[in-house]
């Protein structure tokens, strides 16, 4: 497994560190850098510090993602499903969440509130052309591969 060096910057002594619950997962829990707990009632988002900067290593992007037991147990989720931090943005890490359930969810200080993920970023160039190939599936969208 590759690893690569992503510094983080503590914006206060009280702030969780990204980190890995168990060995195979993929994506280091963000938590919450909250100076009091904060309500979000139905359908309301909010943008949830971290406490945290980074210094991703060129080439790379971090995805935030929402924590599956969150989205199910309790409805919260976040407003854009992906988060996409790139490599040259230094600003506070800030987690955009979304209260999908009917009732009010209540965040504390230090609570995980997603997920992020540290990728290697693939660039294209981009090529215009006069036709495309044709495929199988050909200008097929959305459901046309079956009732599922």
């Amino acid at each position: 497994m590759e690893k690569v060096v992503v510094k983080i910057l503590k914006l206060n002594d009280g702030v969780s560190l990204p980190s890995y619950q168990t060995e195979g997962a993929a994506g280091m829990d963000l938590c919450a850098f909250l100076s009091e707990p904060l309500t979000l009632k139905p359908l309301e988002r909010k943008l949830i510090p971290t406490g945290l900067k980074m210094e991703l290593p060129q080439g790379y992007e971090a995805q935030v993602r929402p924590r599956s037991g969150m989205s199910i147990k309790h409805g919260i989720t976040l407003i854009n499903c992906v988060g996409t931090i790139d490599e040259d943005y230094r600003g506070e890490l800030c987690v955009p969440v979304v209260n999908i359930s009917s009732e009010n969810f209540t965040i504390n200080n230090g609570d995980r509130i997603a997920q992020m993920v540290i990728s290697p970023v693939t660039k294209a160039d981009i090529k215009v052309v006069s036709e495309i190939s044709d495929t199988q599936r050909g200008e097929g969208g959305f459901g046309s591969t079956g009732k599922n």
